[in-house]
């Protein structure tokens, strides 16, 4: 299997996920203070939205990139 077929398959399997999912999130410590024998941390939960034509555009890509005839 090339290269460019695996691509392909990975491009549509992220954009069926991104369809069906909607966004993924994910956490992110911002701030830390480290005073004596106390810790104070700060911990944001980010969002990321996966558009829908994202997701529509990775499985057309991915569908053409298994179409197209690569040299073996």
């Amino acid at each position: 299997m090339s290269a460019v077929k695996i691509v392909g398959i990975v491009l549509i399997t992220a954009g069926i996920l991104g369809l069906v999912y909607g966004g993924f999130s994910y956490t992110k410590e911002t701030h830390e203070a480290k005073i004596g024998p106390l810790e104070l941390s700060v911990k944001d939960k980010e969002t990321v939205n996966v558009p829908v034509w994202a997701g529509v555009g990775a499985i057309v890509v991915g569908g053409l990139l298994l179409l197209v005839p690569t040299k073996s």
